[in-house]
């Protein structure tokens, strides 16, 4: 398994950034956790899935570059082939795409492996493959786009923390407050979309983030 250092999971929509520059909110994140002395604190998922491969693979090596001068990585949803394209750390397989194993051959033992999921025998599934950390969700009602299914609060997370072999990432709805709510729950950090690539102050969003995961 491969380490996972970060603690914020910061998944990309240029279409709720400010004028559309995700690459700007990107930036001002990654350098608000370098500021604080939180180099690597903060990884970066590029989930723009109307792109197609070569404008994605573009963005990919933008982001590509904050990271490595500011200290973050970067995961690419779903596209093994931009992924290794772009040099990126790794990516983060949603359900429907190729599978743990599939993934982790094509790329190598050392890419990050993330993958979503829903319920706890999810992210025990997760484990057994192979994956190196869970994205959870949804814990509360999402900022940016519509529910797909019923929010499972503190409670939820907890329950799939306790069955996990792997980190954990708590999604959907994060904000600072409820960071502080998911406190003992076990989870190695959370992920988040709107609250930071929505905000106006990308990079204040990140640093309040982080101070409330600083109290776990």
């Amino acid at each position: 398994m491969v380490p996972v250092e970060f603690r914020l999971y910061l998944i990309t929509d240029r279409k709720l950034a400010p004028n559309g520059n995700v690459v700007a909110a990107c930036a001002a994140a990654l350098a608000a956790a370098d500021a604080m002395g939180r180099r690597g604190a903060v990884a970066i998922q590029l989930r723009e899935k109307d792109l197609d491969a070569g404008p994605l693979l573009a963005l990919a090596l933008e982001i590509n570059s904050l990271c490595r001068r500011l200290g973050g990585q970067l995961l690419i949803n779903d596209r093994v082939d931009v992924a290794r394209a772009a040099d990126a750390a790794g990516v983060h397989l949603p359900a429907d795409s190729i599978g743990v194993k599939a993934a982790r051959k094509l790329l190598g033992p050392t890419a990050l492996l993330g993958v979503s999921t829903h319920a706890p025998e999810e992210v025990s599934a997760a484990a057994a493959a192979g994956a190196d950390f869970a994205v959870f969700g949804p814990v509360f009602a999402p900022i940016s786009k519509g529910g797909f299914a019923a929010p499972t609060g503190a409670a939820g997370l907890a329950a799939a923390c306790r069955s996990a072999a792997i980190p954990v990432f708590a999604l959907g709805g994060i904000t600072p407050q409820r960071v502080l709510e998911l406190a003992g729950s076990a989870a190695r950090g959370v992920g988040v979309i709107g609250s930071v690539i929505g905000a106006q102050d990308a990079g204040a969003a990140t640093a309040a983030l982080l101070r409330a995961l600083d109290n776990w």
